[in-house]
């Protein structure tokens, strides 16, 4: 359990080692072989896992109703490799004040990302008032076809404790709650922040690779809002999703889509915002 300390109204928690959970994924941004080729110190922890680490300091902040109606909403600055010390930072809100400001940070004090939270309306959000676009998106080689609107389906997917449960006995989680392991305050286990990632990113985009071709992604950036939550696990969810911009950096070529999934009821229980990039360099498209 990481311990939160209110310090000029800010809420902190200590140093946490997060683990990259994917260092067996040969080829991806994770394996340290494939992000050492690409200009990276080794395999990449993913920006979910360390957006885990904000929960404790999120309830400190707003209460349990932050598992209701709350939002996370982050842009990933610099990557962290397996067993790095990272420390969050969520500024105390003020009654009917803006949103918190919320960021993480290194031993070293590198600023691995930033942004807000808060509850219910999240049209203040850090992603939500990003500008989405950069780049000529008609000289795209890697997403060429992919347009704003661009629909990724609508997905039956379920949510087992297990995916959840077995990496906290395996002490990779960070920010663990008793309520990731005990059902009886919410009536069934509650989902961390980066299991509602892999509920809302992986089927819309699990055909990515008949668009992007053998390329390697990564995360740019990650909002998860409740809407009317928590989400509970071992459900079954419909999940949709669509593009709503397309573009590119130096390096990359991204894009930016909207997900939300629904209960057995049709009742929406959380949505997402993302930002996926490819990297250029590792695309066949752009060889020579």
């Amino acid at each position: 359990m990481i311990t939160v300390h209110l310090v000029n109204a800010v809420f902190e928690t200590e140093f946490h080692a997060a683990r990259n959970w994917s260092v067996d994924e040969a080829g991806s941004i994770h394996d340290d072989a494939t992000a050492s080729k690409l200009g990276f110190r080794g395999g990449t922890v993913a920006g979910s896992i360390h957006m885990d680490q904000f929960v404790p300091a999120l309830l400190a902040a707003y209460g349990e109703d932050w598992f209701r109606t709350g939002w996370l909403s982050v842009y990933f600055e610099n990557a962290t490799t397996d067993g790095e010390r990272v420390k969050v930072f969520v500024q105390e809100p003020a009654p009917g004040g803006p949103p918190a400001k919320i960021w993480m940070e290194r031993e070293d004090g590198m600023r691995v990302m930033s942004g807000n939270a808060g509850l219910g309306d999240a049209s203040a959000s850090e992603l939500a008032t990003r500008g989405l676009r950069s780049g000529d998106p008609a000289a795209l080689r890697i997403l060429t076809g992919m347009t704003p609107g661009f629909d990724l389906g609508t997905h039956a997917v379920p949510i087992a404790s297990n995916r959840l449960t077995d990496r906290i006995a395996a002490g990779l989680v960070g920010g663990v709650l008793p309520w990731y392991t005990d059902p009886g305050h919410w009536g069934g286990l509650v989902c961390s922040p980066s299991i509602a990632v892999e509920l809302l990113w992986g089927p819309p985009t699990s055909r990515l690779s008949e668009i992007a071709g053998e390329v390697v992604g990564l995360f740019g950036a990650i909002e998860v809002a409740h809407v009317k939550g928590p989400i509970i696990l071992d459900e079954t969810y419909r999940v949709s999703a669509h593009v709503v911009e397309v573009g590119q950096s130096p390096k990359t070529e991204y894009f930016w889509f909207d997900s939300s999934a629904r209960n057995r009821v049709g009742d929406e229980v959380a949505r997402m915002r993302m930002q996926l990039r490819f990297m250029k360099a590792s695309s066949p498209r752009y060889a020579g």
